[in-house]
């Protein structure tokens, strides 16, 4: 039978040689971000108005993506007809 003793003092001297051959260095400091901050309410317009203009621009960025849809997919499908000549 081995000697589970000296095995253990031998694992222990091995992990006390680890953890002080280990160097922790500090962190980095933090830095402080600012969060995106909402655009100013325009206070003469009224609120149907600004929702009108959120709808307006929500829906125009849903046509740009749309349209980059559309573009990557044609390529897409010319590349693939491209490769099969």
């Amino acid at each position: 039978m081995t000697n589970w003793k000296a095995d253990l003092d031998a694992l222990v001297e091995a992990t006390t040689a680890l953890t002080k051959s280990v160097r922790v260095e500090p962190p980095m400091p933090r830095t402080i971000v600012e969060p995106n901050r909402m655009p100013p309410v325009n206070l003469n317009t009224s609120e149907r108005d600004e929702i009108r203009q959120r709808v307006a621009n929500f829906k125009a960025h849903q046509q740009r993506l749309i349209q980059e849809r559309k573009g990557y997919a044609a390529s897409e499908w010319k590349r693939m007809l491209a490769s099969q000549s």
